[in-house]
């Protein structure tokens, strides 16, 4: 972290989360740059955060939630389709929109690399971006992350199919 970027701490998510939860996960403006297209009841989201052991290694994923220095919860960051023979895994990151342009997201990488390379040892870290989202692009490039594959109409927007492009960041 640099002197410009907000204080943020990552977290476990808590039972009182569900609100933030419910509302991240059904922003249909995020569906784009996921792998959901479905709204999600907060039972269902509350059944999700009861089996979430928070521990990679059994769930294949991690889940934390990011706060700003006030303590509001301010979006997620996953790490996510973890391989544990290769140590690496699929970052996802949404800050909410109203946080948005005030540097959370570049602050919550920072932290995401330091747990994930000093806590869990991963070696590397990739992110699935549409290619039409250039800021995020340019938020991993910024960051240090390097291009490692275009897909083809690997991602459903719509009706139509986008390309996508893999970025990699090697941890170790």
């Amino acid at each position: 972290m640099n002197n410009s970027e907000p204080a943020i701490r990552l977290r476990a998510m808590e039972p009182e989360d569900l609100d933030a939860l419910y509302q991240i996960e059904n922003d249909r403006d995020t569906w784009d740059i996921g792998t959901t297209n479905v709204p999600y009841s907060r039972y269902a989201l509350h059944d999700y955060m009861a089996r979430c052991t928070s521990d990679i290694y059994t769930d294949k994923e991690v889940r934390l939630m990011i706060e700003n220095a006030d303590g509001e919860v301010v979006g997620i960051a996953d790490l996510t389709n973890f391989d544990p023979k290769s140590m690496k895994a699929e970052i996802g990151l949404v800050i909410q929109r109203e946080h948005r342009g005030k540097g959370y997201a570049l602050a919550t990488l920072h932290a995401l690399h330091a747990y994930a390379s000093h806590t869990l040892h991963l070696h590397q870290i990739y992110a699935v971006i549409p290619l039409s989202n250039e800021h995020c692009i340019h938020l991993f490039r910024q960051f240090g992350y390097k291009e490692s594959a275009r897909l083809d109409d690997w991602l459903r927007h719509d009706a139509d199919y986008e390309p996508a492009v893999i970025m990699q960041f090697i941890l170790s």
